[in-house]
């Protein structure tokens, strides 16, 4: 596989970032992208695992279960690209039932370069598959995967897990309006959802007991300190998970625990906390099977099929570009 490089700025794009979010008025932020650095995609992978947190199986339930009838609604020669692969253990489905038909290009999109290395030691051994991955932000990564296409060729661009719910509603249907910009009409989108679900169960994924996620929480915090020489201490913030009724999702928090003082050189900045102020570094938002259909009008698409599983409730929904 060959991996391609991000650019030389981004560091110094992580530390504007940082700066920005920090000095938010209000809520200080940061960007959910940045909890996937190679710690944290592997702190991930184990958060996947935990009995609490049923989303992942419920995404590879389906694709296992539906890979073939997927695969069989699509016109083909068709390509592969994936949006956030990680390790890439629940593509093989899709991959493995797409090889059966036609040797399969699959272009891999991580910020992650553990990420991409450890979906290429999963998924080389598939029989009729090149693997061409691309060390980018989604967006960018699939108008190069784009580029490449051959004039009868269609595009699948997968994205699985929830990611979607990363966004605030209005700015996923812009993200997913954007994909469909870069892609052609017939080619096609498999969308992950997680599902509305009880507070109890929400509550118990997001903040498990053996504090996984909040390793993975706190391990912004320490990339911080790695790559822009911070001091932040880690030991006076602790995780919060919270529900947000009103925009129906789950958030991340990283609470101080004092008042303190945290200096960042690389962002050349100076942050005060009080004691109880939050960071807030990610949501997770959370579906009705009727809305993913008016999602998918709104941002050019149609949604042609939906598959729902029942154990934990998550939906992968056919998308194709009109």
């Amino acid at each position: 596989m060959l991996i391609q490089t991000i650019t030389p700025n981004a560091t110094y794009e992580f530390a504007a970032d940082v700066r920005t979010g920090l000095t938010k008025p209000g809520q200080k932020e940061l960007l959910s992208k940045y909890l996937y650095d190679d710690v944290g995609s592997a702190l991930f992978e184990v958060i996947s695992r935990l009995p609490q947190y049923g989303l992942t199986r419920a995404d590879e339930r389906l694709l296992r279960r539906h890979a073939h009838g997927i695969v069989e609604r699509l016109a083909t020669p068709v390509s592969v690209a994936e949006l956030g692969s990680g390790s890439g253990q629940k593509t093989r489905h899709i991959l493995e039932a797409l090889c059966r038909r036609q040797r399969t290009t699959y272009y891999p999109i991580e910020i992650s370069a553990s990420a991409l290395a450890m979906c290429e030691r999963e998924l080389s051994d598939i029989e009729s598959i090149s693997i061409l991955g691309f060390e980018r932000e989604y967006l960018d990564g699939l108008l190069e995967v784009a580029a490449q296409r051959k004039t009868d060729q269609r595009l699948l661009v997968l994205f699985l897990g929830s990611t979607i719910g990363n966004f605030d509603r209005s700015a996923g249907i812009e993200f997913l309006a954007e994909v469909r910009r870069i892609l052609l009409p017939g080619d096609w989108l498999l969308l992950g959802t997680d599902l509305e679900k009880s507070s109890v169960q929400l509550l118990a994924a997001y903040n498990d007991e053996l504090g996984v996620t909040a390793a993975f929480n706190l391990n912004l915090l320490a990339r911080i300190n790695r790559e822009l020489d911070a001091d932040f201490d880690l030991a006076q913030f602790e995780h919060v998970a919270k529900i947000n009724h009103e925009a129906r999702s789950v958030e991340m928090h990283l609470r101080s625990l004092r008042p303190q003082t945290v200096h960042i050189p690389a962002a050349d900045l100076r942050v005060e906390f009080l004691e109880g102020e939050t960071i807030w570094t990610e949501s997770s938002h959370k579906y009705s099977p009727e809305e993913v259909f008016s999602m998918a009008s709104v941002a050019g698409f149609r949604c042609e099929a939906q598959w729902i599983d029942e154990q934990w409730p998550f939906a992968e929904n056919l998308l194709v570009a009109e």
